[in-house]
C-alpha cells in the first residue's frame, strides 16, 4: 500500500522527489515565513548551512537574527532558547546529534515539559527540538544513542519520529506549530534518502499513524528508520507465505495503540520494531498495552526486536547486527507465527 492510498485526508505525495534533508528545510522554511516568531539556532546552522546541510540556504534567506550560530554549548543555547520560548518566540534547536542533548538534560527534560505546571498556567514552552538519533555510522558508543527510550519516560513531551520525507515534513510543521515541547527525531542515515513530498500545505496529526502494508498473518509495529526494515522484511516473508501488516506509528508520545490494537484484532498476531535498548523503552511500553487490550486476540505473546542491550559497537558489521534489521525481524515475525 503506498503512502497515497493509506493517509485518509492528506495530499497526494505526487511525484516530486527530494531528499529527507530537503522536506526539513522546506518545513522551517515555510513555517518562518508563515510566522516571524519561528527561529533556528544551534551549532553551524548558519554560516555552515548546518553540519549535514538541512539549513542550507536559510541563513541567506531568513538573517543571523533567526539563524543563529551558537558556541558548543547544548545546556547554554538550550536553556536560552527555553526562555525565549517562554516569552512568547518559538524556536526550533538543533542539536548536531541527540547524543549531545545529554549535557543539555536539565533545561531539556527538567524545565521544557513542566514549565506550563510549575507556573501554575503562566508559561507555556512551544519549542522544537531536532536532530540526528541513533547508531548507523560507525560513529561509536557515545555518539550513537537512540534517546527516545530515554526521552519517553518524561511527561510532558511530544516526540515524533519520521521514517520517510514526507513524515518528515509534515510532523515538523505540526511540530514547529504545537504549543508544547517536541522532540523531533531524526536519522543521519536518512537524510539522503528521496521520497515524494507534495509542494502545497500541509501537516501530520500526531498521534495517528498509518498502514504502510497490508496484511493478513502478523502485525509489524514501529516507527523511525525501522520502519523500512519492517517493509523489507514483510517482501522476504511474503515469499514464505506470511503476509504481514506494516504500522508506521509517526509518533511516539501521543502513542496511536487504537490503529494497532485493530490490526491486531485481524491478524492475531505482533511483533513490535524498535531501535532503543529493550529496558524501560517504547516498544516494551507498546508490548504492555498491546498485551493489555488484545489479550483474548493474541495467538501468541508480542515478539519485540530491539537494539541489543550493549555500548553500540563501532566495527560495521558488529553495529548492523546490533541495530534492528531485516534478518532479525523476520526471525521474530517466523517465531510469533508458528513458523520458525
Amino acid at each position: 500500500m503506498s503512502s497515497a492510498e493509506a493517509a485518509v485526508g492528506e495530499p497526494d505525495p505526487g511525484s516530486r522527489q527530494i531528499e529527507f534533508r530537503d522536506a526539513l528545510r522546506e518545513a522551517m522554511s515555510e513555517e518562518m515565513r508563515r510566522d516571524v516568531r519561528v527561529f533556528l539556532l544551534g551549532e553551524e546552522v548558519a554560516q555552515y548551512h548546518g553540519a549535514y546541510k538541512v539549513s542550507r540556504g536559510m541563513v541567506d534567506e531568513f538573517g543571523e537574527r533567526r539563524i543563529i550560530d551558537t558556541p558548543i554549548s547544548e545546556s547554554g543555547f538550550a536553556g536560552m532558547a527555553i526562555g525565549a520560548a517562554m516569552l512568547g518566540l518559538r524556536p526550533i534547536v538543533e542539536f548536531m546529534s541527540w547524543s549531545f542533548s545529554l549535557v543539555a538534560a536539565d533545561p531539556i527534560l527538567n524545565n521544557a515539559p513542566k514549565m506550563l505546571y510549575m507556573s501554575g498556567g503562566q508559561f507555556g514552552c512551544p519549542i522544537v527540538f531536532r536532530g540526528n538519533d541513533g547508531a548507523g555510522g560507525q560513529l561509536g558508543s557515545t555518539h550513537s544513542w537512540c534517546v527516545e527510550g530515554l526521552y519517553s519516560n518524561v511527561p510532558g513531551v511530544k516526540i515524533a519520529i519520521p521514517s520517510c520525507p514526507y513524515d518528515a515534513k509534515g510532523l515538523l510543521k505540526t511540530a514547529i506549530r504545537d504549543d508544547d515541547p517536541v522532540f523531533f527525531l531524526e536519522s543521519e542515515r536518512m537524510l539522503s534518502v528521496k521520497g515524494a513530498v507534495p509542494e502545497e500545505e500541509y501537516l501530520i496529526p500526531f498521534g495517528r499513524g498509518i498502514v504502510r502494508r497490508r496484511g493478513a498473518d502478523c502485525t509489524l509495529a514501529s516507527w523511525g528508520r525501522p520502519v523500512n526494515f519492517c517493509l523489507e522484511a514483510a517482501e522476504e516473508l511474503a515469499k514464505e507465505g506470511i503476509d504481514c501488516e506494516v504500522i508506521d506509528l509517526r509518533t511516539i508520545r501521543p502513542l496511536d495503540l487504537e490503529t494497532v490494537v485493530r490490526s491486531v484484532q485481524r491478524t492475531n498476531c505482533c511483533v513490535v520494531v524498535d531501535q532503543s535498548w529493550s529496558f524501560g523503552s517504547p516498544g516494551s511500553e507498546l508490548a504492555a498495552q498491546v498485551h493489555a487490550a488484545c489479550f483474548d486476540d493474541l495467538d501468541n505473546f508480542v515478539h519485540r526486536v530491539h537494539s541489543a542491550d550493549v555500548p553500540t559497537p563501532y566495527a560495521s558489521n558488529l553495529e548492523q547486527e546490533y541495530l534492528p534489521n531485516v534478518r532479525r525481524i523476520c526471525e521474530a515475525v517466523r517465531h510469533a507465527t508458528y513458523r520458525a
